[in-house]
C-alpha cells in the first residue's frame, strides 16, 4: 500500500500501477493527459514534491508520502492567471498539450519567479507541442510570471470583431484541464475494446481462434468482420478499407484489424487479446511503388496496384523548355511523416434506442456518420456523432480509425464502449505523409522568366487509398508554384503497397512538390545571375493573370506583397534562403464544397451550431467574432457548440483550409437575417428563432473544357525566409503571409508559427523510419522539435483586399507548413554549397546523432 498526498489530499492504494491510470482512472482527474505512455510526449506532466515529473513514469509503490499536485490542484489565482496569460499570447490551439505546459510552468515559477525567455525554453523541453511551434507558450509563461510577481491582473476582452485579438472562446477548459476529450469521458458500465492487429504486412487469413478469449471472464464479446451488420468495407473516399479483415481474405498492412475484443477492464482487454490466436498463410508483400508497378507484383486490390493517376498540362512545356536560354532537370525525394498530434485516437460510443451515439475526436462528423451507418447498415438518424475537444489532427484524423470500432462493438453489446489507439497502434494506423518520388524540369529564358516546367510524381499510398487520390491531385496542380507563365505539364502516380496508408497531411500534397519547384528556382537564379528573391518577383502572379492551371486570380493575389515584406531580411541575411508557396482553400475542383450555420436564440443568447470540427484552428473562436462583428452583439450574447451531426448542419470536412472561409461566409450570411431582425426586435423577443446561412463554393472540376477555369474559390500566398547562423544553425525564419483579412491576427501569427516549426521537422530531423513495411519509430524518437531548439519565428501578416466572401478571410491552416522545406534547404546551399534534394537534409547541424 501507498499513502501520499493529490492536490492536498490524502490518498492511498493498494494497486502497483502507473501514476498516470491512478490519476485519471482512479481520481478522474483527466487534465492529466495520455499522450503517449512512454514518457516522450509531456502532456502528463505533474508536479511531486515540486518536481514537474511525467505521470507515465512513476509507479504509485514508489511515492510513499509524496506530495502530488495536477492542474485540477491549481489555486484559484493561478488559474485565473494562466487561463489569461494563455488566452492573451494566444497559446492555446487544440490544447491538449496545455495542462502538462502549464505544470512545466509553475513548477519553474515556483523556484525561478522571473525567468529569462531561454530558461522557460528549457524548463518546457520535455513537453512536446505540435500544433503552437512554441512561441506563444513561452510569451504565455512569461506573461504569467509577470502577473504572478505583481500581483496584477489582465482587463477582460471586450473587442470580440473581426480582426481584434480576442482570446480563444475555449481558453480555459484547455488551460485547467477541464475540456472533455473522448479519453476523459467515463460512463456507467463502459466497457474498453481493441482489435487485434494483423502479425503480416500481407497475409491470408486461415482461422481465428478466440474461444479462450470469449472464455475470460470480464471479457463482454469478440467480434470479427462476419459480426459486422453492414458493408464491411470503410473509406474516406473509396471504400477499401476493411473494417475487420475475414477469414479467407489477405491482410492489407500491419495495423488490420482482425477481430474487436471488448472487456470489463482494459486489464482484462490485454489478457484476452493474447489469448486470440490467428492462423496465417504469410505471403510476400509489396514494399514500394517501384515493386508495385512490376508487371509480376501481387494485385493488392481488385483494381490493381494503381490507385489513382492524374495528368495535368496546359500549352506546351516540352517544347517550351526546349527552347529556353536555361534548362534543370532534376529528382527528389520526400519521405513519410507522422502527424504526431498530441491526443492518440479515441472514440466512445453508447446505445441510443436502435442505434448509437458516437462521441469522437476527428476532422468531420459528418464523414463519420457516413462511415458507422454503411457499416452498420443504419439511416442517419440513428447514428449521432458529436465532437468532443480534438487534440490535434493536421489531417491525420479524416478517416475513421477507432469510431467505426466503438459503435460496432456498442451496437452489438448494448452498453457504452471506449476504443483509444495506444501511441504505437496511432504511430502503426492512421494514414501518414505521402512519401514521394519526384522528377521536376524547368526551363527559363535569358531574364530569368519561366518558360515551362514538366514533372512527374510518383507517391507511395500505402495500404489503404484514404485521401491519396486528392493529395495526388494537389501535388500535381499546385507544383507548377504560385507564378504566371502557360506551359506546364505534370504526370503523378499512386500506387498501393503494404505499408501504412499515407493520406492527407498539413499541404495535402504541395509540401512535396513545392520542395522540388522552389529548390529548382533558387538553382535557376544562380544561372541567370539574379537573386532568388528577383527571379521570384519576376515570375509571381499578379492580380488579374493566369496561374499555370489557367484561373485567372482575383485581387486577393497577394504573392508580390509577401516578397516585399520579406525583402529586407532577404538583404540582411549572410547565409539566406527563401521560398514561396500557394495553397487552395476549399476542396474545389468541381466538388461540392458547402458551408452551413444554423444560429439559434435560445435563453436569450445567440447559439451558434455548426456542423464542421475546431481541431485546434480556433474556428469556433472565428465564428463567434463573425456574429459580434456582424450583429453588434457582445461575447457574452454568444454561444457556441462543437459539432454534432444531431444538431448541427453538415459544414463538410476540415480539410483544405476552407472552414473559415466556408462556414465563416455562412455564419455571416445568417447574421445578416438575424440583424435584420434586431433592428425590428430585441433579442429576448427573437425566443426560438433560427436563422440559417449557406454558401456554396462553385469551382469547375479539373481538366474543364473552358479557357479559364476556377479551380478553387481563393488561393492563399506566402514567402518564407531562413537565416543561419555562422555556425549554419538555423536563428531565424521569416514568414510573410497573405490571407485576405485576418478574423483574429494573434491566431494567425500561431498558425505561422506552429506551420513553421513543424515543417523545420520536415526538412530537418523528423523520421519515420520502415522495416520490411514496420514502422520502427516510437514517439521520441520521430525527432519533433523541442522548445529548446526552435529558432526566432518571426510571422508577417498581409491582408488585402479582393475576396468578395467571408469578409476577405482566407485560410491559412495548411500553406504555413508548405515553403519552409525548400526555404531551409536554400539557406543551407548558401552556407556549404551542397544542393540537397532529398528530406530530412543531410550533412546539417540539425542532423540528429
Amino acid at each position: 500500500m501507498a499513502r501520499f498526498t493529490v492536490n492536498g489530499k490524502p490518498v492511498e492504494t493498494e494497486r502497483r500501477e502507473k501514476l498516470l491510470r491512478f490519476l485519471r482512472d482512479e481520481l478522474r482527474l483527466t487534465s492529466v493527459k495520455d499522450g503517449c505512455s512512454e514518457g516522450a510526449c509531456g502532456a502528463c506532466t505533474v508536479l511531486i514534491d515540486g518536481k514537474p515529473t511525467r505521470a507515465c513514469v512513476p509507479w504509485t509503490d514508489r511515492l510513499e508520502g509524496k506530495s502530488v499536485v495536477t492542474a485540477e490542484g491549481l489555486s484559484d489565482r493561478e488559474k485565473e492567471v494562466y487561463t489569461s496569460a494563455f488566452g492573451a499570447a494566444g497559446a492555446v490551439q487544440c490544447g491538449f498539450c496545455i495542462p502538462g505546459m502549464v505544470m512545466a510552468a509553475k513548477g519553474l515559477l515556483d523556484k525561478n519567479p522571473s525567468p529569462s525567455r531561454e530558461e522557460v525554453a528549457f524548463a518546457l523541453r520535455t513537453n512536446i507541442c505540435r500544433c503552437t511551434g512554441y512561441v506563444k507558450i513561452i510569451d504565455a509563461v512569461l506573461l504569467a510570471a509577470e502577473l504572478l510577481r505583481t500581483g496584477n491582473s489582465l482587463p477582460e476582452e471586450t473587442d470580440w470583431s473581426v480582426g481584434a485579438r480576442a482570446p480563444r472562446i475555449d481558453v480555459e477548459e484547455k488551460v485547467t484541464g477541464t475540456g472533455i476529450y473522448p479519453d476523459d469521458v467515463y460512463l456507467d458500465g463502459m466497457l474498453y475494446a481493441s482489435a487485434v492487429r494483423s502479425q503480416y504486412p500481407r497475409a491470408r487469413v486461415l482461422a481465428i481462434h478466440a474461444e479462450e478469449a470469449r472464455a475470460l471472464p470480464g471479457v463482454a464479446g469478440v467480434f470479427t468482420a462476419a459480426d459486422v451488420p453492414g458493408e464491411n468495407k470503410v473509406g474516406h473516399l473509396v471504400k477499401d478499407w476493411d473494417t475487420m479483415i475475414a477469414v479467407g481474405d489477405v491482410t492489407h498492412y500491419l495495423g488490420d484489424a482482425i477481430c474487436l475484443v471488448a472487456a470489463e477492464t482494459p486489464e482484462i482487454l490485454e489478457q484476452a487479446k493474447e489469448l486470440v490466436r490467428v492462423d496465417y498463410e504469410p505471403l510476400e508483400p509489396v514494399r514500394s511503388p517501384r515493386e508495385a508497378m512490376l508487371f509480376d507484383a501481387p494485385k493488392l486490390h481488385p483494381g490493381g496496384n494503381l490507385m489513382a493517376h492524374r495528368h495535368i498540362q496546359r500549352g506546351n512545356p516540352a517544347e517550351a523548355i526546349a527552347k529556353s536560354r536555361y534548362v534543370l532537370t532534376q529528382r527528389f525525394s520526400t519521405p513519410w511523416t507522422e502527424h504526431a498530434f498530441l491526443e492518440p485516437e479515441c472514440a466512445v460510443a453508447y446505445p441510443e434506442g436502435e442505434g448509437v451515439v458516437v462521441l469522437s475526436s476527428d476532422q468531420g462528423a459528418y464523414d463519420t456518420q457516413h462511415e458507422i451507418m454503411g457499416m452498420l447498415g443504419l439511416p442517419a438518424e440513428l447514428v449521432k456523432v458529436r465532437n468532443c475537444l480534438v487534440g490535434g489532427g493536421f489531417g491525420g484524423k479524416e478517416d475513421v480509425t477507432v469510431q467505426h470500432h466503438a459503435a460496432l462493438a456498442a451496437y452489438l453489446l448494448k452498453r457504452p464502449v471506449k476504443v483509444r489507439l495506444t501511441r504505437a497502434e496511432s504511430l502503426l494506423i492512421h494514414p501518414k505523409r505521402h512519401p514521394m518520388e519526384m522528377e521536376f524540369s524547368l526551363g527559363c529564358d535569358e531574364n530569368g522568366i519561366i518558360q515551362g516546367v514538366a514533372a512527374e510524381v510518383i507517391a507511395d499510398t500505402g495500404a489503404y487509398a484514404s485521401l491519396g487520390g486528392p493529395v495526388l491531385e494537389r501535388a500535381c496542380t499546385h507544383g507548377a508554384g504560385p507564378y504566371h507563365y502557360e506551359n506546364y505539364e505534370i504526370d503523378g502516380w499512386a500506387y498501393y503497397t503494404n505499408n501504412p496508408p499515407a493520406g492527407a497531411f498539413r499541404g495535402f500534397g504541395v509540401t512535396q512538390t513545392c520542395f522540388c519547384i522552389e529548390s529548382l528556382l533558387n538553382r535557376m537564379a544562380d544561372l541567370v545571375g539574379i537573386s532568388p528573391w528577383e527571379i521570384r518577383y519576376r515570375n509571381a502572379i499578379r492580380p488579374g493573370q493566369a496561374l499555370p492551371n489557367g484561373q485567372i486570380v482575383d485581387n486577393s493575389a497577394g504573392l508580390v506583397e509577401t516578397l516585399e515584406a520579406v525583402k529586407p531580411y532577404f538583404d540582411q541575411g549572410k547565409y539566406v534562403g527563401i521560398a514561396c508557396a500557394m495553397k487552395n482553400a476549399g476542396v474545389g475542383v468541381g466538388i461540392p464544397d458547402t458551408g452551413r450555420v444554423r444560429l439559434r436564440v435560445e435563453d436569450g443568447k445567440v447559439h451558434i451550431y455548426a456542423g464542421a470540427s475546431c481541431i485546434g484552428q480556433g474556428l469556433g473562436t472565428v465564428l463567434v467574432q463573425t456574429v459580434c462583428d456582424q450583429t453588434g452583439l457582445g461575447r457574452r450574447d454568444v454561444v457556441y457548440h462543437r459539432s454534432a451531426t444531431d444538431t448541427s448542419p453538415d459544414s463538410g470536412t476540415t480539410s483544405g483550409s476552407r472552414q473559415t472561409l466556408f462556414t465563416g461566409e455562412a455564419c455571416r450570411r445568417a447574421c445578416r437575417s438575424l440583424k435584420a431582425a434586431l433592428e425590428e426586435q430585441d433579442l429576448a423577443a427573437l425566443e426560438g428563432r433560427e436563422f440559417f446561412g449557406e454558401y456554396l463554393g462553385k469551382t469547375d472540376p479539373l481538366g474543364a473544357k473552358v479557357p479559364n477555369p476556377v479551380s478553387h474559390i481563393a488561393y492563399g500566398y506566402a514567402t518564407q525566409v531562413c537565416i543561419l547562423d555562422d555556425e549554419g544553425r538555423v536563428e531565424k525564419i521569416v514568414a510573410a503571409h497573405v490571407m485576405g483579412r485576418a478574423v483574429n491576427p494573434t491566431a494567425v501569427e500561431g498558425q505561422i508559427q506552429g506551420g513553421v516549426v513543424m515543417s523545420m521537422g520536415f526538412a530537418l530531423t523528423e523520421r519515420y523510419p520502415l522495416e520490411e513495411c514496420r514502422p520502427t519509430a516510437k514517439f521520441g524518437t520521430l525527432g519533433l522539435f523541442r522548445a529548446n531548439q526552435i529558432p526566432e519565428v518571426v510571422p508577417i501578416i498581409v491582408e488585402k483586399e479582393g475576396l468578395d466572401v467571408a469578409g476577405g478571410a482566407i485560410g491559412i491552416g495548411e500553406i504555413t507548413a508548405i515553403p519552409t522545406a525548400p526555404a531551409i534547404a536554400d539557406a543551407y546551399y548558401r552556407y556549404d554549397g551542397k544542393f540537397r534534394t532529398s528530406l530530412p537534409l543531410e550533412d546539417t547541424p540539425y542532423v540528429r546523432k
